[in-house]
């Protein structure tokens, strides 16, 4: 019989970091199976597109962002990135029910949340749409001086967008202080990446554009977070940008909606021997860094904060007719 091998502290976390590492992620999980309940009721406008499954991904990289000077671009499946950089809960929820209480007030959708005080530029329907911007930012950042650094996530089909190339290139022709995360979550909608990515793995595309290039386990929160400390360091200090892939499975369809009869028993099988939230508990406790009742007292919390979050956003009142034209033009 083989024995499981006991589990390692993690290395450079301590208690107050674990547990917000979980509380992060625990949120995300919490925020998209209710809103894949709630989606079902018809009381949410537009499409959704959900992130649960990922969560160690945008948890592990977001860590080591600031509000002030490090800015981010997601994706069209980007709640759990926004909820990783800081965005307020309740004021998504509301958002994504089209509420004027929304961070958005209730014009962007599910697909268009963004908070500019926390350096989220935001959730972007245009495949591809938001490395662009993050070398404009990251750009800016360089021409301030303040260490800021830029991070764009997008998909395996993003990947093979002609704006992500371009803006491998640029970031790394003027060396930005940038951070490019590829989240291979194994199909652009229902296309494999398997077949339509080609080179085999996204990271090795990399090297075309004199940038290292690294592949990691998305599963594994720790994983994820040791890659991204290296390569928001090396942005910060000078060294130019990262391409991180970041491999890992959706839970739910592309959009809600979604029948995925391209896929089998994967879904299942992730859920069950790769969850995220699974190995990171089993981690923390076995290695006697936290305790289960801390993590479920977590659980708790972060229940009652959806709850809220799902009822003020219920509660909240729609646009009018008076809104329309509020939030368009700005003076400079």
């Amino acid at each position: 019989m083989t024995e499981t091998a006991p589990a390692r502290p993690a290395p450079g976390l301590d208690d107050k970091a674990l547990l917000t590492a979980y509380r992060t992620m625990r949120t995300i999980r919490v925020f998209e199976e209710r809103l894949h309940e709630e989606f079902a009721t018809g009381d949410i406008p537009g499409f959704v597109h959900l992130y649960a499954g990922e969560e160690a991904s945008a948890t592990g990289v977001c860590m080591h962002l600031d509000d002030d000077r490090d800015a981010l671009s997601s994706t069209h499946r980007g709640h759990g990135h926004c909820i990783a950089k800081g965005v307020d809960v309740k004021e998504m929820m509301a958002e994504i029910y089209g509420r004027t209480s929304g961070s958005c007030h209730g014009k962007g959708g599910s697909m268009h949340i963004a908070d500019l005080s926390k350096g989220m530029l935001g959730a972007n329907g245009i495949v591809g749409g938001g490395p662009p911007l993050i070398c404009g930012a990251a750009l800016a950042a360089k021409l301030r001086g303040d260490g800021g650094v830029g991070v764009a996530f997008f998909g395996d089909g993003g990947s093979n967008q002609g704006t992500t190339l371009e803006s491998l290139n640029l970031a790394s022709v003027w060396n930005l202080p940038a951070v490019f995360i590829a989240e291979n979550n194994g199909y652009a909608e229902a296309t494999s990446a398997a077949w339509s990515v080609g080179g085999g793995d996204i990271a090795n595309r990399a090297a075309a554009f004199g940038m290292p290039g690294v592949i990691v386990d998305g599963f594994d929160f720790f994983a994820v977070h040791e890659a991204a400390a290296e390569a928001v360091e090396r942005a910060r200090n000078g060294g130019g940008p990262t391409l991180i892939e970041v491999k890992l499975t959706r839970y739910y369809g592309h959009f809600e909606g979604d029948q995925q009869t391209y896929r089998s028993t994967e879904v299942a099988e992730a859920r069950e021997t790769l969850d995220c939230l699974k190995q990171f508990r089993r981690r923390v406790t076995e290695s006697g860094q936290l305790a289960a009742d801390q993590l479920d007292q977590v659980d708790a919390e972060v229940g009652r904060l959806i709850d809220e979050a799902v009822a003020e956003a219920k509660a909240a009142p729609l646009p009018t007719r008076a809104d329309l034209e509020t939030d368009v033009h700005i003076s400079y």
